[in-house]
């Protein structure tokens, strides 16, 4: 069963045949021993890796977390910004609905004439700055307006 490789290998002195015989090895019979040391250095780097692992997922929870909370805080604003928009322009009807010449106009087209002395009565407001103080309620003459056409 000995096979015999023989290679030509040229070399500076001539061509000379090597011959290469395998050799046979049988390591059933070896049996590895168990290094204590080498297992504890073993488990301190497993321990080690694990540890900068779990750091390393940490890092990037926080990091993808900030980013996050980034895109929503634009998308807030965003919607800070539409909101401020919209009430700007709610305020501009309003004022605009409440002009005193746009209300005398649709008073007049539906036939209302303008108060005569007396048929004003003017009702207690709180001052913006009483806004808190409670208001009585009081009984007054009550005159009855009646409109012929």
């Amino acid at each position: 069963m000995a096979t015999m490789a023989v290679s030509n290998v040229r070399r500076s002195y001539g061509i000379t045949p090597e011959i290469y015989l395998p050799k046979p090895i049988d390591n059933s019979r070896l049996v590895k021993v168990a290094d204590p040391g080498r297992q504890r250095e073993m488990a301190q780097f497993g321990g080690a890796l694990c540890l900068l692992f779990v750091f390393f997922l940490a890092f990037c929870g926080q990091h993808y977390s900030a980013i996050e909370y980034g895109y929503r805080n634009e998308a807030l604003q965003q919607t800070r910004e539409e909101l401020r928009e919209t009430r700007r322009q709610l305020q501009l009807d309003e004022a605009q609905l409440r002009e005193p010449w746009r209300i005398d106009t649709l008073a007049h087209q539906m036939g209302l004439q303008t108060p005569l002395a007396g048929q004003v009565a003017n009702l207690e407001t709180a001052a913006p700055n009483e806004g808190s103080a409670p208001v009585m309620a009081r009984v007054a003459a009550i005159s009855v307006i009646s409109a012929t056409q």
